[in-house]
């Protein structure tokens, strides 16, 4: 397929650059995959869709403080600083704007929120393609644990702040969150409440987490010519055993799996994928990219948000909207056409949508 044929239009004034008022008051979209049938509701109405015996799987890593500010202490020059992974202790792998001017041993000072430098810096040791870059702090025992003092939210680049604040680093995070390790917010879990997941256990859904550190090509659009040429990203996963247990018992009796966002469906289908269609615990790195056709080995039904056009995720809902079909991709685009004439809000505090 050609990766033109994912693109469409969105009036820039849906895509959301503040969460609802409240995590459950975002609107919630229903495709029934069967009849191509939709329904406009509210969140909290994802209750009416679930019954005793699902399996909701979610994914619990938490975003991390991971933009940071700095200075080149050479020419005064200013850094923006995205950390996406961690080599060893103050030995990371980062994003740096403009990267054209963080040369091999450029020493960059890290400023604190009110723009003034500390003790705190980084030396760029190498330089790859795309503006990344290998740092290593000095000043500081371990980076990571002064990120909450030094770090902003990694708010996507289509959210329009100079500075996140406070209110962001709440709300671009799960309430359900654990493991930190992620740059981006696996976004169709913003919308629970704790409230919430108590109505949804309490009708006797069973609610079982992964692990899987959102990276920053999740933001990337594709831009080879074809799907099948595109090099997907990595992102490293854990598939806990009771994890891995529940969800395996409950293809195994024709209960349901529903997949909270697009993260959690690359845990368990990059699994499955591996394993002859079952699912082992385990730890690893996904590369797998779905797109129509594709068929799901694990997932039932897809909670996800409005994505991006061109991206892998948007490639993803589309093979999930008619598995085995190469359709999916006028099925998602006839509901976003939906979506948008209805004046849904897109993107990482946008609106949902199940599809069933």
């Amino acid at each position: 397929m050609r990766t033109a044929e994912f693109d469409f239009e969105l009036p820039p004034e849906l895509i959301a650059q503040v969460p609802a008022a409240r995590r459950d008051q975002s609107r919630l979209l229903i495709l029934d995959r069967t009849s191509g049938k939709i329904e406009h509701q509210q969140f909290p109405d994802l209750l009416r869709h679930l019954r005793s015996g699902d399996v909701l799987v979610l994914n619990n890593s938490r975003v991390f403080p991971a933009r940071l500010r700095g200075q080149n202490l050479r020419t005064g020059g200013k850094f923006e600083i995205l950390l996406l992974e961690e080599n060893a202790v103050n030995d990371w792998w980062a994003m740096l704007r403009p990267g054209r001017r963080a040369r091999v041993d450029t020493e960059i000072a890290v400023l604190d929120h009110a723009g003034k430098p500390g003790a705190v810096k980084a030396v760029v040791l190498e330089n790859a393609n795309a503006g990344r870059g290998r740092l290593r702090f000095v000043g500081v025992p371990n980076i990571f644990d002064q990120l909450d003092v030094l770090g902003e939210a990694p708010l996507p680049p289509y959210i329009h702040r100079k500075i996140a604040d406070d209110s962001d680093r709440e709300r671009y995070q799960t309430v359900y969150a654990q493991a930190a390790g992620s740059v981006a917010a696996p976004t169709a879990g913003l919308h629970f409440t704790e409230s919430l997941l108590d109505a949804i256990r309490a009708r006797g859904v069973e609610i079982v987490f992964v692990t899987l550190h959102v990276g920053l090509g999740t933001f990337a659009p594709v831009k080879a010519e074809t799907l099948s040429e595109h090099t997907m990203h990595d992102e490293r996963y854990e598939l806990s055993e009771a994890t891995a247990c529940a969800v395996q018992l409950a293809k195994d009796s024709g209960r349901r799996v529903i997949a909270a966002g697009t993260t959690s469906v690359r845990v368990l289908e990059s699994v499955a994928a591996a394993n002859e269609g079952r699912l082992r615990p385990g730890s690893g790195r996904t590369r797998i990219f779905i797109y129509p056709p594709y068929e799901f080995r694990i997932v039932d039904a897809l909670l996800t948000n409005f994505h991006l056009p061109c991206s892998t995720l948007l490639m993803l809902s589309s093979a999930f909207a008619a598995p085995k079909e190469t359709r999916g991709r006028d099925v998602i685009l006839s509901v976003y056409a939906e979506a948008i004439r209805e004046r849904y809000r897109f993107f990482s505090f946008g609106d949902a949508m199940l599809m069933l």
